[in-house]
């Protein structure tokens, strides 16, 4: 949202260890056709700082710097995808929201008539206006809610009454209550039977994660429905990677590199080992792009890598997300869909991965979830990821909306 939140964990709702994700019995809801009742809560400015480079979009000075830059908000465009593809599913679905862009722009675009709530919030919104939404949402059988990682905490620290269920568009959506995307959002919304597991709730501090510390925290849990397939999962991170296994992994990115062809570095620790390799400060959270040994331009937005990749042969040299297999859509939106139709013309995409991060996906694909299907369509198929020197494997990649909204 728009105003700065209290920087503090809700240490209330913290366990001391993160539990294992439990199943709760069926709570009293419609049967599939039903007259289901869902709330849908949208920070309209979750996201916007991805494509103008500044990793998160917390507070109002970052807003404004990322529309500055370009950016325009697309959280309300992915909720209303949510729920088209709920109603969809699960005609007479009633759709209770608040005023304005908080929810009812996206209802009414998807073809609903919502229920408006007598809550007004802010313009801009704020922290605060979500949470009250959120304790205002009585008698609702679930709860969708579109941001990222900070718009789940002000989720759980409205103590929401029912089961809820996040449709990603934020930066990070580093949290366990995301579902895989906004279409599988809609999807799981409309097969809710009344069965919840537990999941966990992490953010990180956006000035710390700009400066380059990435130290997720977590925050707490939320109810959520039990379908494992069409949740993201939490992420991951990188620690029972062998040692070496990022510089070997660059040492073959360098090894591949051709002379006159630039390569856009995105985000993440095994992406900056290949900037180490070729001598040159690249950044660990912003996408930088090189030619012949040297940087051409670090810390790039989504307008200025448009015009850095136009007219010549490119390539997107991406890491996996650990746990939840995304290599576009999440911490590199500034490789946008009009991007990637650049370097896919051009190019192609050159993912990194160790064998240790894929073995934990467990056989489930890559997904690319860029926000235009047709985008995300151009990297299907299988493709090899590097995941050491001289060492490689075939793996599939799919659109997050083909793989989990059948």
């Amino acid at each position: 949202m728009t105003a700065d939140r209290p920087a503090g964990p809700a240490t209330s709702r913290t366990p001391a260890v993160p539990a294992a994700p439990a199943t709760s019995p069926a709570a009293s809801v419609p049967p599939g056709g039903g007259d289901l009742v869902v709330g849908l809560i949208v920070n309209p400015v979750a996201g916007i700082g991805g494509p103008a480079g500044l990793k998160g979009s917390d507070g109002p000075d970052v807003q404004r710097e990322a529309l500055a830059r370009g950016a325009s908000p697309r959280a309300g465009d992915r909720a209303a995808q949510a729920v088209r593809t709920l109603l969809a599913r699960r005609p007479g679905t009633r759709i209770r929201t608040l005023a304005g862009p908080m929810g009812e722009h996206s209802a009414r675009a998807a073809g609903a008539d919502p229920e408006i709530l007598r809550l007004l919030p802010g313009d801009p919104s704020s922290p605060r206006d979500t949470t009250a939404a959120v304790a205002a949402m009585k008698e609702v059988d679930l709860l969708l809610f579109a941001g990222g990682d900070g718009t789940a905490r002000d989720v759980l620290d409205g103590s929401p009454s029912c089961p809820v269920l996040g449709v990603p568009a934020g930066v990070k959506v580093y949290s366990g209550c995301f579902a895989v995307s906004p279409a599988t959002a809609g999807a799981a919304a409309a097969e809710f039977g009344g069965e919840t597991a537990e999941a966990e709730v992490v953010d990180l501090d956006e000035e710390a994660y700009r400066r380059g510390r990435v130290g997720p925290r977590l925050y707490g849990t939320l109810r959520v429905p039990a379908a494992r397939t069409r949740l993201s999962g939490r992420k991951v991170g990188s620690s029972s990677a062998a040692p070496g296994s990022a510089e070997g992994i660059a040492r073959e990115v360098v090894a591949r590199m051709r002379p006159g062809v630039r390569y856009v570095l995105g985000p993440g620790a095994t992406t900056m080992a290949v900037g180490r390799r070729l001598g040159l400060a690249t950044t660990l959270l912003g996408v930088d792009v090189v030619q012949d040994g040297e940087l051409v331009a670090a810390d790039v937005t989504e307008r200025q890598l448009a015009d850095l990749v136009d007219g010549r042969e490119s390539h997107a040299v991406v890491s996996v997300i650990g746990g939840q297999g995304f290599v576009l859509g999440r911490g590199n939106q500034q490789i946008s869909p009009a991007v990637l139709k650049k370097i896919m013309a051009s190019g192609g995409l050159v993912v990194l991965a160790t064998q240790q991060k894929l073995a934990g996906l467990g056989g489930r694909p890559l997904l690319a979830d860029t926000g235009d299907p047709e985008a995300d369509a151009l990297v299907g198929g299988h493709v090899s990821v590097i995941t050491g020197y001289r060492e490689s494997a075939m793996y599939r990649i799919r659109s997050a909306i083909e793989e989990f909204s059948t």
